[in-house]
């Protein structure tokens, strides 16, 4: 089996719309592009108009159905609402949200400005806010079961250095998915779920994350048990089949897709596996001396 596959291939979503921010770059443009394949009426907002009309005609082209293309900031609650009521318009009725814009930069934490936090706060976790409360109010005054996919990290419940404001930030987003899962799962049967991706490599991101010079330092996919990146299909089957009615009993969940990544780089021991097998042999005589 090809794990670059589509995972769907019928029109799952046929009628269906489907906003997806930070949709016209990335990881975003990937997931949107397979939603529309599969019949979705998808919306691509982001801060640049021109990348966002480029990307929302190009996925059009592609797979055959209409999508729109908003230009707007997460942070600014009257450009949400402006993208929702576009949306509404456009497609008479929103049904998902995939809340996928983010903001992240390296750096040690002391060299950082108050500004800096508060860039990547007001996009990452004040961003997903606005769009969760105001999508969710449209959905409950309108009786809709919506769904809520957010992107999170694995940092979100670990914590890391040198992208702090991030870690801040992913671990809210996570805690208001959980805390929504139940409260409006339970009065007005809206889901709410993560998804926390290792590494896949996107031109943005991973420029800014993972610069060549650190590349040729260390290989990120030497941290990955199953020793590579993960492919942007793979990252877009899960997506939708979290959005999808297939996954209706699934709410308050995360599910990481990093190839075990963060597993093998928080247990303790782990680095262990550089040992060879004549320093296995080694150790194991030196216990065996200790025990006689």
């Amino acid at each position: 089996m090809d794990h670059t596959k589509p995972m769907f291939t019928e029109k799952i979503f046929e009628g269906k719309t489907i906003i997806v921010t930070g949709g016209g770059t990335g990881l975003g443009r990937s997931m949107s592009t397979y939603l529309s394949r599969l019949g979705a009426n998808v919306v691509i907002t982001s801060r640049r108009e021109s990348v966002i009309s480029e990307t929302a005609q190009a996925i059009s082209d592609e797979t055959g159905h209409a999508v729109l293309g908003v230009a707007g900031d997460v942070r600014e609650i009257e450009s949400v609402r402006e993208v929702i009521t576009k949306s509404i318009e456009k497609f008479g009725q929103i049904d998902g949200l995939i809340n996928n814009a983010a903001g992240n930069f390296i750096s040690p934490t002391e060299r950082l400005s108050h500004r800096a936090f508060q860039s990547v706060i007001g996009i990452v976790l004040n961003g997903t806010i606005n769009y969760t409360l105001e999508t969710g109010k449209y959905w409950i005054e309108n009786k809709i079961p919506g769904s809520v996919l957010n992107i999170v990290t694995t940092y979100a419940w670990t914590g890391t250095g040198y992208t702090v404001p991030s870690a801040c930030s992913k671990a809210g987003v996570l805690a208001l998915t959980r805390s929504l899962a139940v409260e409006w799962g339970r009065k007005y049967n809206i889901r709410m779920n993560a998804v926390a991706p290792g590494p896949f490599p996107t031109k943005g991101a991973w420029d800014r994350l993972f610069p060549e010079e650190v590349r040729k330092a260390f290989d990120p996919a030497q941290r990955i048990p199953l020793r590579r990146v993960g492919d942007h299909q793979e990252l877009a089957n899960l997506a939708a089949y979290l959005m999808s009615d297939y996954s209706a009993y699934i709410n308050g969940e995360v599910i990481t897709i990093d190839g075990g990544e963060w597993l093998e780089n928080g247990g303790q021991f782990n680095a262990f596996r550089v040992i060879s097998d004549e320093q296995w042999d080694l150790l194991a005589q030196m216990r065996s001396k200790q025990k006689k």
